[in-house]
Parts: structure tokens; sequence; C-alpha cells
């Protein structure tokens, strides 16, 4: 059975959720969105989500016919047509219908909602990655816009170098990848992650607000890579997953290290995960 979805204000079959083949999102790729996971039912951590989405709204002078307590009750009645516990809630905004296909008009407001298998999430840590680096510096790094052409024009180089994502530098600078933030352990167990030209993603969020973690956000150089003892990523999806090698080389001593394995273990005790 497929699963309904939002459309501005309306449920409606998957077959049924239509727009504008003149929409800005079609025509020129513009729009944001957001993501966030259900578990047991539950939505986590929604208001930063819900903030977010509004911010990068904002930022791409998309007005939101919905506002935040609308737009909550929406999510909550499209959770109660599904019934899926555990699931991923995608938020889109088109650009909405431009008669000349350059002018914002009313964009449209579309929520998908599929399941999220919470246990395959929580056992992928057993599966370190290995990450290849690309010079590429993401346009608007801040907003969550729907524009990832650089990440799916790489998925061959990904697959041609034996790694399963691609890690972005630009200007001697460390990013992030196309989906996830990337965090170092250094000599000194310092936890850093990049603090400029990135996506601020929830989890990094989450991480850097407890002060027991001592994640610190700082412009993390190659030589600083090079060196770092253990290396991890973090996103709505993956959680925390180990980093074993990059560009080929190994991370440490090639295993997940134990500052990794603590910010796991908080996050998905945060997470209400046994």
């Amino acid at each position: 059975m497929k699963n309904y979805v939002a459309i501005n204000s309306a449920i409606v079959a998957p077959e049924d959720a239509k727009i504008s083949i003149y929409d800005l999102a079609i025509q020129r790729g513009y729009g944001i969105f957001d993501y966030f996971k259900t578990i047991d039912g539950e939505a986590v951590w929604l208001e930063d989500h819900l903030d977010r989405f509004y911010a990068s709204a904002a930022a791409m002078h998309l007005p939101v016919h919905l506002e935040r307590t609308a737009l909550k009750q929406l999510i909550s009645e499209l959770m109660h047509k599904n019934k899926l516990p555990d699931s991923g809630l995608k938020m889109t905004l088109t650009g909405g219908y431009a008669e000349d296909g350059y002018t914002i008009d009313q964009p449209t407001l579309i929520i998908t909602q599929h399941r999220f298998d919470t246990g395959a999430a929580v056992a992928a840590f057993e599966n370190p990655l290995h990450l290849v680096r690309f010079e590429h510096q993401r346009q608007l790094a801040h907003i969550k816009t729907i524009d990832y052409l650089q990440a799916i024009r790489l998925q061959p180089f990904i697959k041609e170098q034996g790694a399963q994502d691609v890690l972005y530098f630009h200007a001697g600078e460390i990013l992030e990848c196309p989906r996830a933030n990337f965090f170092i352990v250094t000599d000194n167990d310092e936890v850093l992650t990049p603090a400029r030209h990135v996506l601020h993603g929830v989890t990094r969020k989450k991480l850097l607000e407890n002060k027991e973690l001592k994640v610190t956000e700082s412009v993390i150089t190659p030589g600083q890579l090079a060196n770092a003892r253990e290396a991890f990523i973090t996103s709505t999806t993956k959680m925390v997953l180990p980093v074993v090698q990059i560009d080929g080389r190994r991370v440490g001593n090639g295993r997940p290290g134990e500052v990794t394995r603590n910010m796991r273990r908080w996050l998905l005790a945060a997470q209400g995960i046994a």
C-alpha cells in the first residue's frame, strides 16, 4: 500500500498529488526541504527541524502558507493516516508556478512519509565508512536547498574510488559530506566539526549543545585531517557513523574509536533508542 502524502493543506494518495510542470523546482531546481524521523510514533527533534525549515524558506524568499501550528497539525494528520511508527518525513517547499520561468510565486508544500528501519540504522555503525575527498563548496551551504547536483554527479567517481561517500573540501578547509556533517577527533581528544561553509545539521546541533561531549566548531585543515585519531559523520538518518578511511588512507588505527562510540551511545539514548 502506498503511503499518503500532503500537498499544500490536503492529504491525498500519491497519484493524486500534482504540481505544475512550470514550477520553479522543475524548471530551475529552486526549492528547499527538511527531513526528520519518527521513532515509536514520536517525531524526533521536530522543533529544530521546523526552525531550519522556516529559516531556509525565508533565506530563499519562499513564503510558507502554513504557520507553525498549522504545519504541525498537518504533519500529525499525515502520520495518523499512514500509521508508520518508525518513519522519515520530508517537507519540500518548491518555488511555485512561474509564468516567466524565473519569478517566485506561490510555493507548493509537499510532505512525504516513508518507513524508516531504525534497527538497520543502528546496525550500520558496524560497517565503517570509506570517504574520498573532492574539492567543492556547496552553493548556499547554510540553506537546505534541493540542489544536490554535484553529489549525484559524483556517484560514479565515488564508486571508482572504492568509497561510500564524498567529503568536500575547499580553499584549504575540510567541509562536509553532501548529506552529513563531518567530525574529527584529535590526538588531544578534541572533537572538531567545521565551523563555516556547511549546513548546520540538527544532529550536529545537539552534539554541540551538550557541553559534556566537548564538541567544538573550528576550521579543519587537511593537515589536521591527516593526523586525526578518529573521524565520524552525523545526520538524521545515519545518526553517528565512523569513518575509517579517507582517500585510501587509514584514519587512526582503522577502527571505530572510543570517542565515536561515546557519541553514538549518547545519541541513541537521547533519541530513546535502546
